[in-house]
């Protein structure tokens, strides 16, 4: 009876996480993680959640419990990082991470003694690096790519340094963030795990604003000022890391330090580069074949194998690969590669509510995200998911509208004026 009750639990549980635009396709795979990361207990309790952010009274509300153990029993699993609690309005509001970017990096950002990390390390390469439905759904379920490429700022000569937007420089995620933390990759611990991580420093795992100050305060990540996070992203560069980081302008949550062994995102883009798992920065490299010497650093460097060798040593670019990071510019000795724009504009969600809207229309879940039937329909909440569809191309509108099948909807988009 007791394995039935379990099986429910996590069935459950799954069931919850495919709710959400970016969801875990089910397989034992699945089933074996989820029952290391969370008690029955736990499981069952999560899969009731809302998919918005939520407080203690909400889930008391929910688990049918008075507010104070629903607290408890959620600061418990925030202790685990498998929930962010974080202020808003004044509010303690808890929010359950997608998997990926999510709990299961928070998993192996520490060293931990209370999770066999060792087994989760093979568990995770079996479910993400062998079995291919997971980081298919990931990387390629949607038009909206959850990861989006940073340039390497070096590479830019000064006078295109200072025309690029803010939210395109790494620098300025730093700079800009209320919190700052630091942890190791998930990606090299995972491999080291394996015995098949490469020599890139461990360190670098940057999370930010809002995110940060939960993994900060329960010890899944070191707190760091400004100035000490931009020597640690000096240190990527110096060890031509990419920086890949949340697909949105406003206050991204994090900032990886990727190779092109180990970590997740780039393995993406080799495997399915033609689906563009990873969003392009608008920087594409070009060549000067008259003073190129053919010495192939930028072939070897190329974390996703993007150069090859040309005619006459001189380099191809696969442009439909090309993620425009820089790093082959900064590899070149004698300065035949410089950075252009691509001519097709590369489109950046506003923030994180944006992508996941956008996300949720291309997958057919707006309905899904808009009547959480786990919570209450707030008139707050469908305003602002509103305003997101609002703000859509008149095609993504029309998707919207007939995914949420809403008389009301329709009639707020057909009288709107177009812009």
């Amino acid at each position: 009876m007791s394995h039935n009750t379990a099986r429910f639990a996590y069935g459950n549980l799954t069931e919850r996480l495919n709710r959400f635009p970016q969801g875990a396709p089910p397989s034992k795979t699945l089933y074996r993680i989820l029952q290391i990361l969370f008690s029955e207990r736990e499981a069952a309790l999560v899969a009731l959640l809302p998919i918005k952010p939520f407080t203690a009274r909400t889930a008391a509300r929910v688990w049918k419990m008075d507010e104070a153990a629903a607290e408890a029993a959620l600061q418990q699993m925030a202790g685990k990082a498998l929930l962010l609690d974080m202020e808003l309005d004044g509010v303690r509001r808890y929010v359950l991470p997608p998997p990926m970017a999510g709990f299961i990096e928070f998993s192996m950002m520490r060293a931990r003694e209370d999770l066999d990390q060792k087994l989760l390390a093979e568990l995770f390469y079996q479910y993400l690096n062998v079995e291919e439905d997971f980081v298919r759904e990931v990387f390629t379920g949607s038009d909206t790519p959850i990861v989006r490429t940073y340039v390497h700022e070096t590479a830019l000569p000064p006078q295109d340094l200072v025309t690029i937007l803010d939210y395109e420089k790494a620098s300025h995620t730093i700079q800009s963030a209320s919190h700052i933390g630091i942890s190791l990759c998930y990606c090299r611990h995972k491999m080291e795990h394996l015995d098949r991580n490469c020599d890139a420093p461990m360190n670098l795992c940057m999370t930010f604003n809002t995110t940060a100050d939960s993994l900060i305060r329960h010890d899944h990540a070191r707190a760091v000022e400004v100035p000490e996070c931009m020597d640690l992203l000096a240190q990527a560069h110096d060890n031509n890391l990419v920086q890949c980081g949340e697909n949105v302008q406003q206050r991204p949550a994090f900032i990886c330090n990727c190779c092109g062994c180990c970590c997740e995102a780039l393995l993406a883009a080799k495997r399915f580069g033609l689906l563009h798992p990873v969003q392009t920065t608008r920087f594409l490299p070009a060549v000067n074949g008259d003073t190129c010497s053919g010495c192939g650093r930028c072939v070897r460097i190329c974390p996703i194998d993007a150069m090859e060798e040309g005619e006459q040593r001189v380099p191809g670019i696969q442009e439909e690969l090309c993620l425009g990071c820089g790093l082959c510019v900064k590899a070149c000795p004698n300065g035949s590669l410089t950075l252009r724009e691509r001519e097709e504009a590369v489109v950046t969600p506003v923030n994180s509510a944006h992508r996941v809207v956008m996300s949720a229309i291309e997958k057919g879940m707006l309905q899904d995200l808009i009547f959480d039937n786990q919570a209450l329909r707030s008139h707050r909440i469908m305003a602002a998911v509103l305003g997101v569809i609002l703000k859509l191309p008149p095609v993504k509108q029309a998707l919207a509208s007939q995914q949420v099948k809403s008389t009301y909807l329709g009639r707020l988009l057909a009288t709107r004026p177009r812009s």
